[in-house]
């Protein structure tokens, strides 16, 4: 146990190249959906992307829109939380970003996550018309989304006037179905910037596995940004993405989920690594999960 949580296990869907695809496709990510949910999954989680990325395949593999595929997911689950890892600020507009949000929160009956970055795949933006601004403006416009999502969630509709964004009538109906509202996740791993926006705005965080000493440096920088923004440290769950693969035997995630509870991670998100991996989900996905709740 962590701070009163136990100790979570997610699983992030990113790739559809899958025998059959894509009449296939359909029907596999209800199998997947329900073997995740039948294991024990906390939560299932896709990526926000519209070409595939490149340490996963070629950008022309197949690539679903993200939200769209979590309202279906939304359809055929009934308990797993549901969320993008995470969407990029660049490829909506926020206003209506926040829009599809809420829906979604409202149609999986309050089980969503907000995951929000500020975006990094240039070739897919470049490629599809989408403007892509330098770094320094994303994350602007990053920060700006959050106020107004606060605002919006909030019930709030006095007009946003900011340096990037400009909302006359930032309304929101209906409301999302989570209290206070969907946990909003800030990705990425930023010292400077990005962290200090999770201590100022976020309910959560993902980090990158690596090394104990990368985790706990970046967890400390976080520790620091809380403080000097007055916030509790313990009030932002820890998340972390790693990957499960055809090597990975429930043995060896057991012993990553013990390293990362010692130094602190409440979430562990695995991607799925394998075109199908329904089968070694459903072989490895009850062990885990019975293993872990103990931490």
């Amino acid at each position: 146990m962590i701070g009163g949580a136990t100790m979570k296990l997610g699983l992030q869907i990113v790739r559809f190249d899958w025998p059959g695809s894509p009449g296939s496709i359909r029907t596999g990510l209800a199998d997947l959906a329900g073997a995740a949910e039948d294991a024990g999954f906390d939560s299932l989680w896709l990526m926000d992307h519209f070409f595939q990325i490149p340490w996963l395949g070629p950008a022309t593999d197949p690539m679903l829109e993200a939200y769209t595929t979590l309202g279906f997911l939304a359809a055929v689950t009934r308990r797993i939380r549901l969320g993008v890892l995470v969407t990029g600020i660049v490829y909506r507009h926020p206003g209506i970003l926040i829009k599809t949000a809420t829906t979604l929160d409202v149609l999986s009956g309050g089980r969503s996550y907000f995951g929000i970055g500020a975006a990094w795949y240039e070739r897919e933006a470049r490629g599809l018309g989408v403007p892509f601004p330098p770094a320094g403006q994303r994350l602007e416009q990053l920060e700006e989304t959050l106020q107004v999502l606060r605002q919006m969630w909030s019930g709030e509709s006095t007009a946003y006037d900011g340096k990037h964004l400009h909302l006359a009538e930032p309304v929101s109906q209906p409301a999302p179905l989570a209290r206070p509202h969907p946990s909003i996740l800030i990705g990425g791993e930023g010292e400077a910037k990005t962290l200090r926006l999770v201590a100022r705005y976020a309910d959560a965080c993902n980090f990158f596995a690596g090394s104990r000493s990368h985790l706990q440096g970046k967890l400390g920088v976080l520790r620091r940004h809380c403080d000097e923004a007055g916030r509790d440290f313990d009030a932002i769950e820890r998340t972390v993405l790693g990957q499960l693969d055809a090597r990975t035997s429930a043995a060896d995630l057991i012993a990553t989920c013990r390293r990362l509870a010692q130094d602190g991670i409440q979430h562990y998100i695995v991607s799925l690594m394998e075109p199908d991996g329904l089968r070694r989900l459903e072989s490895i996905g009850p062990q885990v999960i019975g293993a872990i709740g103990d931490l």
